[in-house]
C-alpha cells in the first residue's frame, strides 16, 4: 500500500511524472504532434491507419509503440525486479535515460523519427522502474490509471466509506507533477525549441546520480 512507500519514492515518483509531463508535451507540440507517452491514443491511432491504408502512419506508429515496449524490457533487464527497493539498479536505469534523451534532442532538430522514438524508448525504461511495491502501484508516464483511482475513491467518500489517503496523496502528488512538467515543456518549447529536452535530460541524471548517492550513504549493494 502508499502507506509503506518510502520517501525516496515519493521524491522520485513526483520528479519522473514531470519529466514525463515535459517529454510528452515537446513530442506533442513538435515532431507530427506526436504524444510520446501517450500509448493508448498511439493505438487507436495505429487501427485507424491500417483501416485507411496508410502505410506511413502505421509503420510511425508501429515502431513508437515498439520503442516503448523496448525501453520497459531494458528496464525490466536493468531492475531485474517488481519490488520498489534500495539497492536495485535505479540509477543505471536513469543515466541510461538521461543518454536518450539527449541522444534525442539533435534528432527532434533533424525531424528525423530517431528522435522520438528515443524519447519513447527513454520513457518506457522510466516506467519499468516504477513498478509495485507492497501492492501500490506507481506509474509516472501515464495518468489513466491515477485518474481511474481519484474517481474509485470520490465513489468511496460518496458512500461513505473510508478513503486511503495516502493513496489519494500520491494520486495527486503524480498527476500534479505530470501537469506542472506539461506546462514546462510548453513553456520551453515556445522559447527554446527541443532544447527544452535538456531539462528531463539533466533532471533525470542527477535524480540517478542522487539516488546512487542515497544508496551509498545508506550502506546499500547493487
Amino acid at each position: 500500500m502508499a502507506e509503506r512507500l518510502a520517501a525516496w519514492v515519493w521524491v522520485g515518483g513526483a520528479a519522473l511524472a514531470c519529466v514525463a509531463g515535459i517529454v510528452n508535451v515537446v513530442g506533442f507540440l513538435g515532431y507530427q504532434h506526436q504524444a510520446i507517452t501517450h500509448l493508448t491514443g498511439n493505438t487507436s491511432l495505429l487501427g485507424a491507419a491500417l483501416v485507411v491504408g496508410d502505410r506511413q502512419a502505421t509503420l510511425h506508429l508501429a515502431v513508437m509503440l515498439g520503442a516503448f515496449v523496448a525501453g520497459a524490457a531494458l528496464g525490466g533487464l536493468i531492475v531485474q525486479d517488481s519490488t520498489l527497493r534500495l539497492g536495485r539498479r535505479y540509477g543505471v536505469a536513469l543515466s541510461l535515460e538521461s543518454l536518450m534523451l539527449l541522444a534525442a534532442i539533435p534528432l527532434f532538430r533533424q525531424q528525423h523519427l530517431a528522435g522520438p522514438l528515443l524519447a519513447a524508448m527513454a520513457c518506457g525504461l522510466q516506467n519499468a522502474m516504477a513498478t509495485t511495491y507492497s501492492g501500490a502501484i506507481v506509474r509516472t508516464t501515464h495518468l489513466s490509471g491515477m485518474f481511474t483511482d481519484l474517481g474509485i475513491m470520490l465513489g468511496h467518500a460518496l458512500r461513505g466509506m473510508p478513503v486511503a489517503r495516502r493513496r489519494l496523496a500520491l494520486c495527486t502528488l503524480i498527476i500534479g507533477f505530470f501537469f506542472a512538467g506539461g506546462l514546462l515543456g510548453a513553456w520551453l518549447f515556445a522559447r527554446v525549441g527541443y532544447q527544452a529536452l535538456y531539462v528531463p535530460a539533466v533532471l533525470t541524471g542527477a535524480t540517478g546520480l542522487a539516488y546512487f548517492l542515497y544508496r551509498q550513504l545508506r550502506g546499500t549493494t547493487t
